[in-house]
């Protein structure tokens, strides 16, 4: 197990240096000047040239590049071009509120999907099956950035149950939750019912009942845990899928993470804070990733890494 710990943690520094070089290439592609969009329309060209002399963006990429990844060899992402703040301190300031919206999400999904699945997966074509599947396929259906608009529309403008926006509360945290929660409950409700249903046509199903075991307690007990690697698999990607919703959902919402500072930083063309963002959504990939193949053998015994 160490061995494939260690392996893997190799693996991943090609895979962050690979999306900091294609983050790095694309932001210096997308048209903008960061002086300019700092100091406004009316700024003089001297203005904007020393502005940009001392930010450091009169050098050569290949310089500007290398001294990327140099400080990021060193854990520096570098320095805010808008608000002069250390990149690392302005993202580690919004993670909480990303991640708490992000796990209250996963848990939601996860809370509403996996009993939606086994109901379905045990009333296989029935009208319970049907109608399960059809609320799934809804669910995958409808995208956040209309989702949010809409039930913030219903919930906090025409009812004035829920706040429409910020932090803060249990309140604040349902209407983003469900927007994230909800193409995610369908995926992996679909996916619990194919993965279950395949194990109920299995012969120790059919022994354990033969044995006298509960219906209910040789789905349970013996069926669904033999069911769950696929889900587990789609509960670790759809994690890093959960971030970049985010990215949406907070911008509808104005909830502070990450994703709304991404959005923020793009359009100051702050290029240190969006490289720093990106490159967190892909480390919370890679991280999940790994999890996800060590849950496996927890799951299964009979998988080994060595």
């Amino acid at each position: 197990m160490a061995r494939y710990l260690v392996r893997r943690l190799l693996l991943t520094v090609p895979v962050l240096v690979g999306v900091a070089t294609l983050v790095f290439s694309l932001i210096h592609l997308v048209p903008g000047d960061p002086a300019q969009a700092m100091l406004g329309e009316g700024a003089s060209p001297q203005d904007i040239a020393a502005l940009r002399t001392r930010l450091g963006l009169d050098r050569p990429l290949v310089v500007q590049y290398g001294g990327f990844i140099a400080g990021l060899a060193r854990g520096d992402l570098g320095v805010s071009l808008r608000t002069n703040e250390p990149v690392t301190s302005a993202i580690a300031e919004r993670m909480p509120a990303t991640f708490e919206l992000a796990f209250a999400a996963m848990v939601l999904a996860v809370a509403f999907a996996i009993p939606l699945g086994i109901v379905s997966a045990v009333r296989h074509r029935t009208r319970v099956d049907h109608a399960a599947m059809t609320l799934a396929l809804v669910g995958i259906s409808i995208p956040n950035f209309w989702l949010g608009p809409l039930l913030a529309i219903v919930f906090a403008v025409e009812l004035g149950w829920l706040p429409v926006s910020g932090r803060g509360t249990l309140a604040h945290l349902m209407l983003p939750a469900v927007t994230l929660a909800a193409a995610l409950a369908a995926i992996l409700a679909r996916m619990t019912r194919a993965s279950l249903l395949e194990e109920l046509s299995e012969l120790y199903v059919l022994a354990a009942r033969a044995r006298g075991t509960s219906r209910q307690r040789a789905v349970l007990r013996h069926a669904f845990r033999n069911s769950l690697i696929p889900v587990v698999t789609i509960i670790g990607l759809q994690f890093g899928a959960v971030l970049t919703g985010a990215i949406i959902t907070e911008t509808i919402f104005a909830w502070p993470g990450v994703g709304r500072l991404l959005i923020q930083s793009i359009s100051f063309r702050d290029y240190p804070l969006v490289q720093g963002c990106i490159l967190l959504i892909a480390a919370t990939y890679v991280a999940m990733n790994l999890l996800t193949d060590l849950l496996y053998g927890v799951l299964d015994p009979r998988i080994r890494y060595e």
